[in-house]
C-alpha cells in the first residue's frame, strides 16, 4: 500500500511523511538537515529508497539499505531505513533500530524506534531508557510521551501512564492513541467512567482502530454494561476479524451472561487464528468447567500449560477444577503452586481462604493476605483480597473485623459497578406480573409435557446448592448445576418491554413451544437417561411464567431463608457485576422486597403442587424429614442415599462448593446476630417476613 504524502512517516516519527522521511524522494540533492543527522551531501544516494518506502516496496528497501550500509555501515539513516522496512515485513529489526540510535545519538526518532523495538520483544526497563533519551533532546515529542506511558502501563505504573498520556494530548490534543492508553491507565485504577471518556475520544477522532474498541468493550464490562461491551468487541472484530484478543474478550462477556455456547465457539475460533494463545486455553477451559465438562476443562488447562508450564491462569482454573470436585487440599496446592509463579497474586491468596474454614494458625495467610492488600493493587485484586480477610476474621469469630473488610471489600465492588436502579426493578417486578397473571396460566397452548425438569429459585445464598446436592445424590436425578438458560433466552423480548413500557412481555406461543424444545434438548445433552435433572440458578424465580408456560409439569422448589441472613451471605460474597444490588445493604433490602412481592405472587397464580416452598432452617435441622418431602414432589421414591450429600462426587461450581461438603451444621442459622450492629436497613425485613410454610 503505498503512503499518501500527509500519512503518518514510516519511521515512526509522528511527522507527515512529507515533511520526514518522504523527502528522500526527491529527485535533487537534499542538504544536510537536523533532522537527520550525519546524512550530509550523501542524502542524494538515498532518493532512490524514499521512493522505494514511499511506494510499500519493503524488499527492495531493505536490500538496498543493505547494500549501501556495506559502504557507509555509521551511517544512521540507512539503518533507520533498514529498521523501516523489516519492520513493515515483520522482521526482527532491533539490530537495525539500536543502531541508528548508537550511530545518531542526537536523533531523538532514531532513539523512539529503538524504545519500540526493545518494548516488543518485553525489554520494557530498557525501552523506558530510550524514550527517556528521545525526551530529553525533544521534550515536546508526543509519540516518545505516549510510547513511555504505554510502557509503564505494561510494568503496571498506572500513575505514571497517565502522566505521560498527559502530556502527549498537552502537545497534541488530536492523538487518538494517547487518548486510547490514556484509558487504558486509569482502567488500570478502577477509575472507568474517566477510562470510558477516553476511549470514546479516541473514537471519535479515530472510529476505526480496532484495539479501542476492545479497550472500550472492557471498561464497559466492568459497569456491567454488557451489552455495550459486547457490542464494541464485535466492532472491533468487524474492523480486524483476527484479533484474537478482542475474540476472547468477546467469549469472557458472553460466558459471564450464561452464553456458554457461543463464549466456546469463539475461544475455538481464537485457537484456530493463534493455537499458542494461552488466555484463549484458559478461557475456554472456564466455560467448559461452568458447562460441568470437567475433563475437557481439564484437558484445556494442559494444553496451555504444555505452550507455558507456568501459565497462573490455567493453575488457576485447575484449583477450581479441584475445588469443584471437593479435593480442597489439592486445590489448595495448585493455589500456593500460582503463589510461587506469582507471589503478588491476590486471586490466588484470595482462593485458599474459600478452600476450609481459616483458624488462627493462619496468621501466616493473614499476614500475607493484609500486607498485599495495602499495596497499590488494581481495584479487582484489592476487592478479592478484602472478601478473603473477611472470611478469615468471621471464622476466626472477629466479627467487627470482619465487616469492616467485607464493607470495604463491597465499596470496591461499587467502584466498578453501576449503581443499582430499584425503581427499574420495581417496574420490571410489575410487567412480570400483570404480564404472567392468572389469564396466562389459564390459556391452551402446545407445551412440553415432560417431568424431567425441575427447578430450584429463591435468592441467592439461600440454600439452593445444598438443596441441589441432596437431590443429584438420588440415582434418577441428574444435577445440572446454574443452567441460564431462561434468562438468556428470554432476556430480549422482556427488556424490550421494559423499554418501550409495553402493558405485558410480547412473546408468542411458537417462541415459548420453541423454548420448550430447546430446553428438553439441552437437558437430554446433559444427561440422556436421568429420570429428573435439576437447575439450581436461583435467578430463575423472574422466569416461572414463562417456564411453566413451555413446561407446565416442570417442579418449582423455592428455597426461602432467614432475609437478613440471606443478604448478609450475599454482601460477604463477590459476585457478578449484573448483581448491582449486592454492594449495599439499602439495595440488598430493596431486592429482598421486590422477590418476596414476585414470590407471593406465584403463590397465588401457580397450580396446586407445582411449586414447593423448603425452609433453609427446616432443612439443616431435620434434613431427612425435609429431603423426603422433596422427593415426594418430584416424584421419586425415597432412597438413603441422599443422606450422605457431603460424599457425593460430582462437581459444585458455586460459592458453596465447601459448605455443601460438610455435615450439616447449625452454625449459619441466625448467623446475622453477630453483625447485629451493622445491619441498619436488613433489620426491619424480619418484621415483614410471611409466617414459615
Amino acid at each position: 500500500m503505498v503512503a499518501g504524502r500527509n500519512d503518518p512517516c514510516a519511521c515512526g516519527s509522528g511527522r507527515k511523511s512529507k515533511n520526514c522521511c518522504g523527502r528522500l524522494g526527491a529527485a535533487a540533492p537534499i542538504a544536510a538537515s537536523s533532522e537527520f543527522p550525519g546524512a550530509q551531501d550523501d542524502r542524494a544516494d538515498l532518493a532512490p529508497l524514499g521512493v522505494l518506502m514511499n511506494t510499500g516496496r519493503y524488499a527492495e528497501l531493505e536490500n538496498a539499505a543493505r547494500h549501501l550500509l556495506g559502504i557507509r555501515p555509521t551511517f544512521g539513516l540507512l539503518w533507520q531505513l533498514l529498521g523501516v522496512a523489516l519492520s513493515k515485513q515483520g522482521k526482527d529489526a532491533l539490530l537495525a533500530w539500536t543502531s541508528a540510535a548508537r550511530y545518531s545519538p542526537e536523533d531523538p526518532v532514531a532513539h523512539l524506534n529503538m524504545g519500540n523495538a526493545l518494548g516488543r520483544v518485553g525489554r520494557l526497563a530498557e525501552a523506558q531508557q530510550s524514550y527517556g533519551r528521545a525526551l530529553a533532546l525533544s521534550p515536546d515529542f508526543a509519540e516518545a510521551h505516549n510510547n513511555l506511558g504505554d510502557v509503564l502501563l505494561e510494568l503496571g505504573r498506572f500513575d505514571a501512564a497517565i502522566s505521560s498520556c498527559r502530556r502527549a494530548l498537552r502537545i497534541k490534543p488530536s492523538f487518538a492513541e494517547a487518548h486510547h492508553n490514556l484509558g487504558k491507565a486509569l482502567a488500570g485504577l478502577g477509575r472507568t467512567d474517566e477510562a470510558v471518556a477516553s476511549f470514546r475520544a479516541a473514537l471519535k477522532i479515530a472510529p476505526s482502530i480496532a484495539e479501542v474498541y476492545n479497550s472500550f468493550g472492557n471498561a464497559l464490562l466492568r459497569l456491567a454494561r454488557l451489552t455495550e461491551a459486547i457490542d464494541n468487541f464485535r466492532q472491533a472484530l468487524t474492523i480486524n476479524p483476527d484479533f484474537v484478543e478482542a475474540q476472547v474478550n468477546l467469549s469472557g462477556a458472553l460466558r459471564s451472561i450464561g452464553r456458554l455456547d457461543e463464549a466456546i465457539a469463539g475461544y475455538r475460533r481464537a485457537l484456530q487464528n493463534k493455537p499458542d494463545f494461552v488466555a484463549a486455553h484458559t478461557g475456554l477451559a472456564m466455560a467448559l468447567r461452568l458447562q460441568g465438562r470437567t475433563e475437557e476443562s481439564a484437558a484445556r488447562c494442559r494444553d496451555a500449560l504444555a505452550i507455558r508450564a507456568d501459565s497462573a491462569s490455567a493453575l488457576m482454573v485447575l484449583a477450581e477444577l479441584r475445588a469443584d470436585a471437593g479435593l480442597f487440599g489439592e486445590a489448595e496446592a495448585l493455589f500456593k503452586r500460582v503463589i510461587e509463579i506469582e507471589p503478588q497474586s491476590p486471586e490466588a491468596w484470595a482462593g485458599i481462604a474459600h478452600l476450609r474454614r481459616m483458624t488462627s494458625g493462619d496468621q501466616a495467610w493473614l499476614a500475607a493476605a493484609e500486607g498485599l492488600a495495602g499495596k497499590d493493587l488494581p481495584v479487582q485484586g484489592q476487592r478479592s483480597l478484602r472478601y478473603a480477610i473477611g472470611k478469615y476474621f468471621d471464622d476466626v469469630g472477629k466479627f467487627d473485623m470482619a465487616f469492616d473488610n467485607y464493607r470495604r471489600a463491597n465499596e470496591l465492588d461499587r467502584r466498578c459497578a453501576p449503581a443499582h436502579d430499584r425503581a427499574a426493578l420495581t417496574r420490571n417486578i410489575d410487567l412480570i406480573m400483570r404480564s404472567h397473571d392468572l389469564r396466562w396460566f389459564g390459556r391452551s397452548r402446545a407445551a412440553d409435557s415432560s417431568a424431567r425438569p425441575v427447578f430450584i429459585v429463591g435468592m441467592l445464598r439461600s440454600g439452593t446448592s445444598l438443596a441441589e446436592q441432596i437431590l443429584a445424590t438420588h440415582p434418577a436425578v441428574f444435577g445440572a448445576g446454574e443452567q441460564t438458560f431462561w434468562g438468556t433466552r428470554t432476556a430480549t423480548p422482556i427488556v424490550a418491554a421494559a423499554d418501550r413500557n409495553l402493558p405485558e412481555i410480547d412473546i408468542s406461543d411458537a417462541t415459548l413451544t420453541e423454548m420448550g424444545r430447546d430446553y428438553s434438548e439441552l437437558l437430554h445433552q446433559l444427561s440422556p437417561d436421568a429420570l429428573r435433572v435439576v437447575n439450581k440458578w436461583p435467578t430463575n424465580f423472574l422466569f416461572l411464567g414463562l417456564i411453566l408456560a413451555a413446561h407446565p409439569h416442570a417442579r418449582i422448589i423455592h428455597m426461602r431463608r432467614n432475609p437478613i441472613d440471606t443478604c448478609l451471605s450475599i454482601y460477604f460474597q463477590h459476585l457478578e457485576t449484573a448483581n448491582t444490588y449486592s454492594t449495599d445493604l439499602g439495595d440488598l433490602a430493596h431486592y429482598y422486597r421486590e422477590y418476596r412481592r414476585l414470590m407471593r405472587h406465584w403463590d397465588t397464580v401457580l397450580l396446586p403442587g407445582t411449586m414447593l416452598e423448603v425452609r433453609y432452617e427446616n432443612l439443616v435441622a431435620d434434613v431427612e424429614s425435609c429431603s423426603r418431602r422433596m422427593l415426594e414432589f418430584i416424584g421419586l421414591p425415597w432412597d438413603s442415599r441422599c443422606l450422605d450429600f457431603d460424599r457425593t462426587a460430582r462437581p459444585v461450581v458455586t460459592a458453596s462448593r465447601w459448605q455443601v461438603r460438610q455435615k450439616i451444621g447449625t452454625s449459619s442459622v441466625e448467623r446475622w446476630r453477630h453483625y447485629e450492629r451493622f445491619i441498619g436497613p436488613l433489620r426491619a425485613l424480619i418484621d415483614e417476613e410471611s409466617p414459615p410454610a
